[in-house]
């Protein structure tokens, strides 16, 4: 048997990892075995019915992190809102407020910051200025994907694949690698990189010029240049709360376009209705001086070459 001491504090390690929800594996040797299983129960008796004193914070550490890297900057309400809305164990504002004071070290390991009331992305605070990228989100709808999707951006690096990021993939490996797939993934990857993170387009030729691409025609450069538009606008941005550029064009720009007419735009009325004086602003007659300066009547110059 194990001293009184090491029994006890064998007991209270277990009382821990069921107040955390950690698992709790048992040894196979008969004694430990016995001396394990004697100091499991006693911790459960320890714990009887009443909750743990700590919640089990590591799910809400993964959404304050997925979530900041989704979005650049969010709220610590942003992030109770939605951790509520996608699990049965809810929690309340103190449970994030304690996360701002005591897993510091576990965020900022993930390149989370805090600052006022916001969890940010570590390079928001060195390279970009806090206000104005929070105004260039601000009043902008947040995407929120399905909790395991969400999770995904645990993951600094995680990105969403898109259709748009393999059609780019498929066309470098076959046109530009001759089918070797693995350049043409790190091309891509640095291609969504700047999409996502301050589009420039002479970035992009850089990153063609790195891995010493020649592109056998003008018509090629416009090929690939038209794909990687086409990435740059379903790419995830900061700036938008985690939408597309196309899904805030499609869900909350493009309804409210004035709609084109059904029909080509034509003048009504005779030719001569059409023309006005710059300088008097008043429709010119037939028999007015024309407009062009050449001292005729309207109707025997410009007016009778329009016809």
């Amino acid at each position: 048997m194990l001293n009184d001491q090491k029994y006890q504090e064998l007991v209270e390690s277990y009382v821990e990892k069921l107040q955390r929800n950690e698992p709790i594996r048992i040894s196979r040797d008969l004694e430990d075995k016995i001396n394990h299983e004697m100091a499991l129960n006693e911790a459960k008796i320890h714990i009887g019915d009443v909750k743990p004193v700590k919640e089990n914070r590591q799910p809400i550490i993964d959404y304050v992190i997925s979530l900041t890297h989704l979005y650049g900057i969010v709220h610590k309400e942003k992030v109770l809102e939605i951790y509520n809305s996608q699990n049965e164990d809810k929690v309340d504002g103190q449970a994030i407020s304690n996360i701002m004071k005591e897993a510091l070290k576990e965020l900022k390991d993930n390149f989370v910051e805090i600052h006022r009331d916001y969890f940010v992305a570590e390079s928001i605070l060195e390279f970009r200025d806090f206000d104005e990228q929070l105004n260039q989100s601000k009043g902008k709808p947040y995407y929120i994907p399905e909790k395991k999707e969400l999770l995904k951006y645990r993951d600094e690096l995680y990105f969403e694949v898109t259709k748009q990021y393999n059609a780019l993939k498929d066309y470098i490996t076959e046109n530009l690698f001759d089918g070797d797939d693995y350049k043409a993934e790190v091309i891509c990857s640095n291609i969504q990189g700047i999409c996502q993170f301050g589009f420039q387009i002479n970035e992009v030729f850089n990153i063609f010029n790195n891995m010493n691409v020649n592109f056998e025609s003008e018509e090629q450069v416009n090929e690939v240049m038209q794909l990687v538009m086409d990435l740059a606008n379903h790419t995830r941005l900061w700036e938008n709360n985690g939408h597309t550029p196309q899904e805030i064009f499609e869900k909350y720009e493009k309804p409210y376009l004035s709609p084109l007419p059904k029909e080509p735009f034509e003048f009504k009325g005779s030719q001569e209705a059409k023309v006005y004086s710059f300088e008097t602003r008043k429709k010119i007659g037939r028999n007015d001086p024309c407009p062009c300066g050449s001292g005729e009547k309207y109707k025997k110059c410009c007016l009778g070459n329009n016809g």
